[in-house]
């Protein structure tokens, strides 16, 4: 599971993650957020408020969590067997996960400064209340992170970080593989 504040990079680390390795499965977050302008469509699946408060009473979230006015949620996960699920989530969902799976690998994506996770976020398109909003809350979502996360990566080079990441990833299967 890769957590982090915004503008950390985890969409960019995870999907990089999921190109280079076949059995890994990329969990597809909801969001009543409008999309940005020029994300990709596939994101998030972006719907209304109404559909996504269908499926949580349909029981269809593995988590879920309101944040800045906007729900996110991750989908009860059915990757591919043999499959790992990697989510890319907050650290709101990310303390729903492990209260349900206690054994999850939790890593801590982390911008390389301040000033880099503002520019990152600027330079996505969001409006600069959002930015403010979000520098501010992330000091204290870094905070809460650190007390979930084992693993701490500073993504200062996506390559990089992508590797680092898929190391800690490599080095939790083969000590799952050892205890079972």
């Amino acid at each position: 599971m890769l957590i982090g504040p915004g503008g950390a990079g985890k969409g960019t680390v995870s999907r990089a993650l999921a190109a280079r390795d076949p059995t890994l499965w990329l969990s597809r977050s909801w969001t009543t957020r409008p999309p940005r302008v020029g994300e990709p469509d596939d994101a998030y699946v972006f719907v209304d408020r109404d559909r996504f408060m269908a499926r949580i009473d349909a029981g269809g979230f593995l988590e879920w969590a309101e944040f800045l006015g906007h729900l996110y949620g991750t989908p009860t996960p059915e990757a591919p067997p043999g499959c790992d699920v990697l989510l890319e989530i907050d650290v709101q969902g990310a303390r729903q996960v492990v209260a349900k799976f206690p054994d999850a690998v939790v890593i801590l994506l982390m911008p390389p400064s301040l000033e880099v996770q503002e520019r990152r976020m600027e330079s996505r398109g969001d409006p600069a209340d959002q930015v403010a909003l979000r520098m501010e809350r992330g000091r204290d979502e870094v905070r809460q992170a650190r007390q979930l996360a084992v693993h701490e990566v500073v993504n200062d080079e996506v390559a990089q970080a992508t590797a680092r990441v898929a190391s800690i990833i490599e080095a939790a299967r083969s000590a799952r593989l050892e205890h079972s």
